[in-house]
């Protein structure tokens, strides 16, 4: 298979493997969808509590798709959400104690299905698709970047 094939397959074998994993996360934990798995994720990564802007930019979720997470999160008890000291507008989110004991708790499952999805992996093959997939995330940041800003100088015209 040549270049621009293999290119072709990667990419949308991406958008398969994102919806095969999406099944097989929802199926992994009824209490947790992966959806929310990744907004916990997300939220864990930040040293002060995100607001939630923030933390819909940084996972790559509207911010309607992040808000609407953060109210079933809420709910079940895994998250809470107060308004900014400086500003009223702003949403913070903030990991629950429920929601680290949870976590805690099923970590072993995780290190488990990790190792069985990566099955087959050597070392070498773990650290090239890292760095493969690291250098794609800036690639797709560099063209959304291009298309804000091809978007903004179309407002100009």
């Amino acid at each position: 298979m040549d270049e621009l094939k293999q290119k072709a397959y990667i990419f949308g074998t991406i958008f398969t493997l994102a919806n095969k994993l999406q099944v097989l996360g929802d199926e992994f934990d009824k209490n947790i969808t992966t959806k929310q798995w990744l907004f916990i994720l997300g939220v864990s990564t930040f040293r002060e509590p995100p607001m939630i802007s923030e933390l819909a930019n940084f996972i790559g979720y509207s911010r309607q798709n992040a808000k609407r997470i953060a109210a079933a999160l809420q709910k079940s008890g895994y998250i809470t959400i107060s308004k900014d000291e400086n500003d009223a507008r702003a949403l913070r989110i903030e990991l629950t104690p429920k929601c680290r004991e949870y976590f805690k708790k099923r970590d072993k499952r995780e290190i488990e299905f990790l190792e069985k999805l990566f099955t087959g992996f050597d070392a070498e093959s773990t650290h090239s698709l890292y760095k493969g997939l690291i250098r794609l995330e800036l690639n797709i940041k560099d063209l959304m970047r291009s298309d804000e800003n091809m978007a903004s100088d179309g407002d100009s015209i």
